[in-house]
């Protein structure tokens, strides 16, 4: 049950299928990208005494030798901890000892300043020569995979910590599968023309799709920039054809933009799956009118990787349909390897549309968290995830969320969902983004305030947005105050950062006492 199987099986079936490329030129077929990932395993394993278990962290931006040294840990039955590689050195370091990682791969070697790390971690350049004679002598004993259990963990996912420290998810051999599994059945059908691009963070959701991309013997591309541009995706795109990626709705949003200044229409194009946030139906209505039929959305969580519902591209791209809006704001249906169900306070399961906490269980769901027993013991319950996001079920089993659950306003005895607002805030054709949060209050206990990014040479202001507001939703939800910024604040997921909005209105409401 070892993942690193589907490497080992795919350069036998296909070595000379290209397999790793930086930007457009290729760097590895399978066969060598299988060498590598053996190569890299004997120098865990004969250098630095890496055993089965052990951890070993991966500190980096996007870059083929991302996808070596993971199935190098795989390989020797290690387990891999990928890391944000926007984090602060500071902020890395704490996850290495939380991890109790024996190695931590950087670019250079030389992210972590004396002291940062703790004295049994080594940090270690991922590029570099790595193929010595004795290397090679070493990594022909490594001709397979070590045997795995699917219990045994593989991927120690720290979760993004927009709401506090960040927890480590762990993901075993038999979670990835099951995850990986799901993808042609419910996400997109995958086969060896198609090209992988990495322009979301590796240490994350696409990263976490380059499984089922590697069981199929299909390119995996990582663009020149190690990142996100979306000129530089349309270039690859018409390049390489058969383009799929996984992006935050905030990377769409860019992608459209792009396209429609451009006049680009998708060439080469395949698929954009998106999810992580909230993708609001008025964008998704520009990118369906830029991009047809190219967009699918997840809905996950790192306690259940990518794997909790789907909604298909035809779903998404039949506009004609009058049932295409209600379609389009919900999350889709439950994935194959899940049950969803819908939970009150008592978490007794509610009747379909009415709104409560959504718990999920299959075998997808993580294992536990990481040395935190009494996480596990809240969120892991008879088998069941609670995944702590708000939403409801549909009678056609559509999954429509409305907020996470530490993020419900409640203004004067009244819930107000942030999402229900935004969405309203994000029609008006002056505003290019909004977050809703809310703000102490003495009279209502909290009220609802939305910071706002304009679209270049708006005007739009407090004036418009209420009157555009009270004709569309209820006014007790109208936000008490508007906050117009340059940009919101966001983790390199696209998630905007909800905590440090809160923050700000405190220190600010503290300043002004």
């Amino acid at each position: 049950m070892n993942i690193a199987n589907w490497l080992n099986e795919a350069a036998r079936r296909w070595p000379e299928r290209p397999a790793l490329f930086r930007g457009e030129v290729e760097v590895a077929d399978y066969a060598g990208f299988a060498r590598r990932a053996r190569l890299r395993a004997a120098q865990l394993r004969a250098v630095h005494g890496v055993e089965a278990g052990d951890r070993v962290g991966l500190f980096m931006k996007n870059c083929c030798e991302y996808l070596e040294l993971f199935y190098a840990i795989w390989w020797i039955g290690a387990v891999a901890v990928p890391i944000n590689c926007k984090l602060h050195a500071s902020e890395a370091g704490w996850i290495v000892e939380n991890a109790q990682a024996r190695l931590i791969f950087t670019d250079d070697g030389q992210v972590f300043p004396p002291g940062e790390l703790p004295e049994e971690c080594l940090e270690l350049a991922a590029f570099g020569d790595f193929a010595s004679a004795s290397l090679q002598a070493d990594s022909r004993e490594l001709a397979d995979p070590l045997s795995r259990s699917a219990g045994d963990l593989a991927w120690l996912f720290y979760t993004s910590g927009t709401t506090g420290r960040s927890k480590g998810v762990m993901l075993s051999h038999g979670n990835l599968m099951a995850m990986s599994l799901c993808y042609p059945l419910d996400v997109d059908q995958v086969n060896a023309e198609d090209a992988v691009v990495y322009a979301a963070p590796m240490s994350h959701g696409a990263g976490l799709y380059n499984f089922i991309h590697v069981r199929c013997g299909a390119r995996h591309v990582v663009p020149d920039s190690r990142g996100f541009k979306a000129a530089e995706l349309f270039e690859l795109a018409r390049g390489l054809k058969q383009v799929s990626l996984f992006a935050a709705p905030t990377m769409v949003k860019r992608m459209v933009e792009e396209a429609r200044r451009q006049g680009y229409s998708g060439e080469g194009l395949k698929s954009v799956i998106y999810g992580g946030a909230p993708m609001y139906v008025a964008d998704l209505r520009e990118a369906v009118e830029v991009f047809g039929a190219r967009l699918i959305q997840i809905y996950g969580q790192g306690e259940s990787p990518m794997t909790v519902t789907a909604l298909g591209r035809a779903a998404i791209a039949d506009r004609q349909s009058p049932q295409w809006e209600r379609l389009v704001a919900s999350v889709g249906m439950a994935q194959s390897c899940v049950e969803i169900k819908v939970v009150d306070a008592q978490r007794q399961t509610v009747p379909t549309g009415q709104a409560g906490e959504i718990a999920v269980r299959g075998a997808t769901v993580m294992q536990g968290y990481w040395r935190n027993d009494a996480a596990t013991r809240e969120t892991l319950v008879d088998g069941w995830l609670f995944t702590g996001d708000i939403g409801y079920l549909d009678p056609d089993g559509c999954l429509t969320l409305t907020d996470r659950s530490k993020d419900v306003i409640i203004s004067g005895g009244s819930n107000v969902y942030p999402r229900e607002v935004e969405e309203v805030l994000a029609t008006h054709p002056g505003v290019f983004e909004v977050c809703v949060v809310g703000e102490a209050d003495a009279e209502w206990g909290e009220s609802v305030v939305a910071f706002v990014v304009a679209r270049e040479e708006s005007t739009v202001d407090q004036n418009a947005l209420n009157s555009w507001f009270v004709s569309r939703m209820a006014s007790f939800k109208k936000p008490k105050k508007y906050v117009f910024c340059a940009e919101l604040p966001k983790n390199s997921y696209g998630k905007v950062l909800k905590t440090d909005l809160r923050t700000w209105l405190k220190e600010r409401s503290t300043a002004t006492a």
